[in-house]
């Protein structure tokens, strides 16, 4: 004779059955949360919401990797002001994201020409002369893609590699590479 289990024992299944899919799914919402990412005393990925929608200033190609430039409302206004070729610096508020990619050949256009393939990472700079006085007022983060584990994190270097020091050679441009491209 096989004995029915008792309705508590099922209450209590059912209970902890819930308690772990709500957990898993509360670790499945946190791993795609990029806004909470950011650097101690730094630059947060938050502070750069929306940047997924912002118009494309410029792009740029080496070696390894595809670019694409995109600016905050602010910073566009800025650039058809004719900044910074007109002397001025950009106002504080003034935020542009490089958005980078790794590359392939497209198998489907009828020429040859690179398509983004694998996002590597995305570098924020922020204009605040108040709260970055020491970098010309300028704020610098980059934070490295994980295509296995669909998330951000801080790069290591914390700029990958640049930020304010290589930033420095474009003094005269109030710090920015990119000019807006004419279209």
């Amino acid at each position: 004779m096989i004995e029915k289990p008792s309705r508590c024992l099922r209450i209590v299944s059912i209970g902890t059955f819930g308690l772990v899919l709500a957990a898993l799914g509360s670790i499945a919402l946190a791993a795609q949360d990029k806004y909470t990412v950011r650097v101690p005393n730094g630059l947060a990925f938050s502070d750069f919401r929306g940047y997924e929608n912002w118009q494309v200033v410029s792009t740029s190609h080496t070696d390894n990797l595809l670019k694409v430039m995109v600016a905050n409302p602010t910073m566009i206004g800025a650039y058809q002001a004719g900044i910074p070729g007109n002397g001025k610096p950009f106002p504080n508020g003034s935020k542009i994201a490089k958005i980078e990619w790794k590359f392939k050949k497209s198998t489907e256009a009828p020429f040859a020409v690179d398509v983004p393939d694998v996002l590597q990472d995305v570098f924020f700079i922020e204009k605040d002369n108040m709260r970055f006085p020491a970098t010309s007022g300028w704020g610098y983060v980059a934070f490295d893609y994980s295509a296995a584990s669909d998330t951000f994190t801080p790069n290591k270097d914390g700029v990958a590699n640049c930020g304010y020091a290589c930033h420095t050679i474009v003094k005269a441009k109030d710090y920015i590479f990119h000019s807006y491209q004419k279209r």
